[in-house]
């Protein structure tokens, strides 16, 4: 069979012949999507688009699983990425006449990083890697893709279900936590990074030369408050922090004396201070942060301090996080019915 011409994506203008005009497919009966019945308000699809699910649902009825009906999955596919039943019978083609699934995973590649932000694209790559179960050149493809939009959270997950999936494998593990520095020196705001990075370190079991976790809870806490010290407002980082305390159980009132700072206006006067434990917020920094006067309240709270906490609320809701006036009001009331009983 000849190699068909390249199926145009949206908005492009029809370039190949319809499968309505190719003689290979005038053995396939297309069924309309709409045979038999009159919509009220019919969706107007474009005659290529229309052409080709016609002839889908075609071969969908008769069963047909075949080299051309890999070609006519992809034709939709490009068309309209997000068509789960193309991708659900493409990868049940793919199986049944055992095509090599290397050539689908090259054909995903360039289709992955076109559609970045549809499920489906990922989803079936997932499908492929548990059939090949070779996981290490993904890391590298998901690197590049990561390029074209560094916050996908299709990527994303898709890199931490590769890792958790394949967990055994240590060789994939390598490097992980320097590619999360790589992103966050790019990047610090990066949310997506962030998370990861807590899956890497504590998401997902102990790697080899991590069993001392005291002695990375201590990295890590040097780590984020290094790059909280650099950008005060990213509330990223101050998730991160909470992350780590809570995971090891450390009470917040431990960072007592790195908060405080974060919480006051930015002194013009102050002298660089050096102090690699609780390094002070950079100058010009915009202060005070309501990440940390959250922060700071949260351990009063813990401490039983309602009132300094109540004051500090009272300020975020007055003044320094007013869009979130009606929770911080909320957390006034908990607090003040809290101290009553």
């Amino acid at each position: 069979m000849s190699t068909p011409a390249p199926v145009p994506i949206q908005g492009e203008e029809p370039t190949i012949p319809l499968f309505a005009e190719r003689p290979e497919w005038a053995d396939v009966v297309p069924l309309e999507q709409y045979e038999g019945v009159n919509p009220l308000a019919p969706i107007m699809y474009t005659p290529v688009y229309k052409d080709a699910t016609n002839y889908f649902r075609g071969i969908v009825k008769i069963g047909e699983k075949s080299q051309r009906v890999l070609e006519l999955t992809e034709a939709i596919i490009r068309l309209n990425p997000a068509h789960y039943s193309a991708w659900q019978y493409r990868y049940e083609t793919l199986l049944a006449i055992d095509a090599p699934l290397d050539v689908e995973l090259k054909l995903m590649d360039e289709i992955a990083v076109k559609y970045l932000k549809t499920y489906q694209v990922w989803h079936h790559r997932r499908l492929l890697l548990t059939i090949t179960r070779k996981p290490a050149q993904e890391l590298d493809f998901i690197t590049r893709s990561l390029t074209a939009d560094t916050k996908n959270y299709h990527t994303w997950s898709y890199r931490q279900w590769l890792l958790a999936y394949f967990n055994d494998e240590d060789e994939l593990w390598t490097g992980e936590l320097d590619f999360v520095d790589a992103m966050l020196a790019q990047d610090v705001r990066n949310n997506s990074a962030w998370h990861h990075r807590f899956f890497v370190v504590w998401g997902c079991g102990v790697r080899e030369g991590e069993e001392d976790r005291e002695r990375v809870y201590k990295r890590e806490l040097t780590y984020v408050k290094q790059n909280i010290s650099l950008a005060p407002n990213n509330l990223s980082a101050w998730n991160y922090l909470r992350g780590i305390m809570e995971h090891t159980k450390t009470p917040y009132s431990t960072v007592k004396a790195f908060v405080r700072p974060y919480t006051l206006p930015i002194d013009p006067t102050s002298v660089d201070i050096v102090d690699l434990e609780n390094p002070p917020p950079t100058k010009g920094a915009n202060l005070p942060c309501p990440s940390a006067i959250e922060f700071l309240a949260d351990i009063y709270e813990q401490e039983k301090n309602t009132l300094e906490a109540i004051e500090l609320w009272t300020s975020l809701a007055s003044q320094h996080d007013v869009i979130r006036k009606k929770y911080w009001e909320h957390r006034i009331r908990d607090a003040l019915e809290a101290a009553r009983t």
